[in-house]
């Protein structure tokens, strides 16, 4: 047997419904900002329960214009964690703001305890991730940021339906970005990204600064960026939309089977799930001894595990420039070495699941 990573080919093995649809919008020409990205704005600021959605170009620009529309400036700092990936990191340096890292926990999340000693003078905004589906405790985070009057914008790119004590990931900071790249638990063709927020004054600027910063075809307002949703890429989101409660679902469902029965394997253990959480397990990590000879074993035996993420994201050569020496986040470190992710996708059957537990058993029983 082999346990893929990518369900794509399942997903879409019947594609006929799309290709109608997207002969429809060929022949209407409505290739920009059209119907299908309205369509798409409202049914996904619905779903998250905010009142406002504005569809980008990536998850990366949705992280970025979320910031700079939420008035975080060029040579701001802006606190972000340790673990995450590059996208959040980038997005802040996009916009000329400088990204200052906190350690996280053992729950992938950054450590709220770990923010106040990182503020200065120069902080003004906190940006918390959500890498595994896992949220914050935004309690915490939001109470430092009412203490010293901090903006806060989500990386929800990971953590659609995801929430914190009842309340949904995208709806806690002034904005949040998600991402539509393929893999995330709701996706699009290729790369597309869409902002929400309860703000209309935020939501007006993000509408001009996606799009060159025009009112209409002749008036610019502002200096903007050409950051559109396609309504292509909307086309395929419209026909994914109904089905995020049930990829939810049946994630959780496949995480509570895999935390049941890897739990009891000498040589896993199992990240804390915090009552509060939501968890909507983009990513299903555990920790694992041994864990690079494990991922080796799962490859060489039909399961494609992967690791999120081997290298520390500080310790990368393209952000020695932010000044962190190795040893400056030993939580993330710790990681790097102990993570490895398996596949816990909807489409999974329990033969599936099975056969990754019993693998895992086998390496571990063989050692």
């Amino acid at each position: 047997m082999k346990v893929r990573y990518s369900y794509l080919p399942q997903q879409f093995a019947d594609t006929n419904e799309i290709f109608e649809a997207l002969k429809e919008l060929v022949q209407s020409g409505d290739f920009t900002l059209g119907a299908a990205v309205t369509e798409f704005e409202e049914r996904f600021a619905k779903l998250i329960g905010t009142k406002f959605a504005i569809g980008v170009g990536s998850g990366t620009d949705a992280l970025k214009l979320a910031l700079k529309a939420s008035g975080v400036k060029r040579d701001d700092a802006v606190i972000t964690a340790a673990n995450t990936f590059i996208a959040t990191v980038g997005a802040i340096n996009e916009i000329g703001a400088r990204p200052v890292l906190v350690d996280c926990l053992d729950n992938f999340c950054l450590n709220p305890e770990k923010i106040e000693a990182a503020i200065t003078d120069n902080t003004t905004a906190i940006m918390p991730v959500y890498l595994t589906g896992d949220m914050a405790n935004m309690d915490q985070v939001m109470a430092i940021a009412e203490r010293y009057d901090l903006i806060v914008v989500e990386d929800a790119c990971q953590s659609l339906l995801g929430a914190w004590d009842g309340r949904n990931a995208g709806t806690w900071g002034m904005a949040a970005g998600f991402s539509l790249h393929p893999l995330k638990n709701l996706h699009v063709w290729g790369d597309g990204g869409i902002v929400v927020t309860n703000d209309e004054e935020i939501a007006d600027t993000l509408r001009l600064i996606r799009n060159h910063g025009l009112v209409n075809r002749d008036e610019i307002e502002i200096l903007g960026y050409n950051s559109r949703l396609d309504s292509l890429q909307a086309v395929v989101g419209n026909w994914l939309i109904d089905d995020a409660p049930m990829i939810t679902q049946r994630r959780q469902e496949h995480a509570k089977f895999y935390d049941e029965h890897l739990s009891k394997i000498d040589g896993i253990r199992i990240p804390p799930r915090a009552d509060k959480s939501n968890h909507v397990f983009h990513l299903y990590m555990v920790f694992a001894e041994r864990r690079d000879a494990l991922y080796q074993y799962c490859h060489d035996n039909g399961v494609d595990a992967k690791i999120h993420y081997p290298i520390p994201l500080y310790q990368q050569k393209g952000l020695q420039h932010l000044g962190y020496n190795a040893g400056s986040f030993p939580v993330t470190d710790r990681h790097s070495k102990e993570i490895i992710t398996f596949p816990a996708d909807q489409y999974l059957e329990e033969k599936e699941l099975n056969f990754v537990v019993q693998t895992v058993r086998n390496f571990y029983e063989n050692i």
